[in-house]
């Protein structure tokens, strides 16, 4: 288990192979982002901060590398430590103990009907709720499970953490979404989320490992199936490129870099390339990866923007015409992509030639 330190912590996480990032200290939430990556509508997609090893955009930041953590933690040796469940394959069932009123009946379980005459008295968190949705399938109740990690929250809470196989990519909910659920009062952490690593402390208590296993035990085939029936699962579609000529770029993106004016051969191929790999978007409608894409297009023009290769108006122009051909329909979410990347590529110059 984790050592008396918040670096020892971290470390231990990261030989299981859970990556970590820093949260605040005394808190449960991650640092905060650097001026640029709080610009708006910028996103972690592409961002550079993470590849400089910095811990702008919480747990995309995560880290196995251990000389990086190590760095993070004797710099800062206060921060606690969060770990990310998606690139983790883990899944942590976190039952809360707010003091709140029952949802209505139809958001208690979702999916389970639970008829007028059913008596809810007593009923008061996740605790009752877990234990119910176990007891209607027929299986132990989880929060007693110690063939796997528990973790007791400062708050008097409980995370049940397990191991998810390579074939499912789980989603995030909370207890109280009327989109997605488990169960009132039962979050889920996975893939777009990250966990409280065990031993951390705030001020309010510690989390604190529970007798039984000290590691996630592989998540039980019932509660994977109710994870499913309630939306949890997230098919990974892979992405097949399309077939194409690395010499010739599509016709819209040379009319572009013809636009933009840009006259250095280096350039006009840094603006050929990222401009094709937004109008190869057009040939894929999922899968893709277009946030990602545009995104990074919109942080290199920036970047050439920034050192004087070509102006803000026609590189703006330039990919707003490529994104509208790639995904008509999205121009304003498209402009968001574009304003936020090229943000953050105006804060760092590039020049062809020249490291970054």
């Amino acid at each position: 288990m984790p050592g008396n330190t918040r670096l020892a912590t971290a470390l231990w996480c990261a030989e299981q192979g859970w990556p970590v990032h820093p949260l605040l200290p005394g808190r449960k939430i991650p640092l905060a982002n650097c001026t640029a990556c709080r610009t708006p509508g910028h996103t972690p997609v592409g961002c550079p901060c993470p590849a400089a090893h910095r811990w702008c955009h919480g747990f995309h930041a995560a880290t196995l590398d251990t000389d990086r953590i190590t760095r993070w933690w004797t710099d800062n040796p206060h921060h606690g430590v969060g770990v990310a469940c998606g690139p983790a394959r883990l899944v942590v069932i976190d039952i809360d103990t707010h003091p709140a009123p029952p949802p209505a009946r139809d958001r208690i379980w979702p999916g389970i009907e639970i008829g007028d005459t059913v008596d809810l008295t007593g009923l008061t968190d996740g605790f009752d709720t877990l234990a119910v949705l176990a007891a209607l399938r027929g299986q132990d109740n989880p929060a007693h499970d110690t063939s796997t990690l528990r973790v007791r929250t400062p708050s008097g809470g409980l995370h049940l953490w397990y191991r998810a196989d390579a074939t499912h990519h789980w989603r995030c909910s909370s207890g109280n979404s009327p989109r997605r659920a488990l169960a009132w009062q039962v979050d889920i952490r996975a893939h777009g989320g990250y966990i409280v690593a065990p031993t951390t402390t705030t001020p309010t208590g510690t989390y604190q490992p529970l007798d039984g296993s000290p590691t996630p035990a592989p998540l039980p085939g019932w509660l994977a199936a109710e994870l499913e029936r309630t939306g949890h699962h997230r098919p990974h579609i892979p992405h097949v490129p399309h077939p194409r000529s690395p010499r010739r770029a599509p016709a819209r993106a040379q009319q572009a870099v013809r636009a933009a004016g840009a006259g250095h051969q280096r350039i006009r191929g840094i603006m050929t390339t990222v401009l094709q790999e937004i109008d190869d978007c057009g040939r894929v409608h999922d899968g893709a990866g277009f946030t990602a894409v545009l995104n990074r297009a919109a942080y290199t023009l920036g970047g050439l923007v920034a050192s004087g290769h070509i102006t803000q108006d026609a590189a703006t122009q330039a990919l707003q015409d490529a994104a509208h051909a790639a995904r008509p329909g999205q121009d304003r979410r498209s402009m968001q992509i574009i304003a936020g990347g090229m943000s953050a590529g105006l804060a760092h110059p590039l020049t062809p030639g020249r490291r970054r």
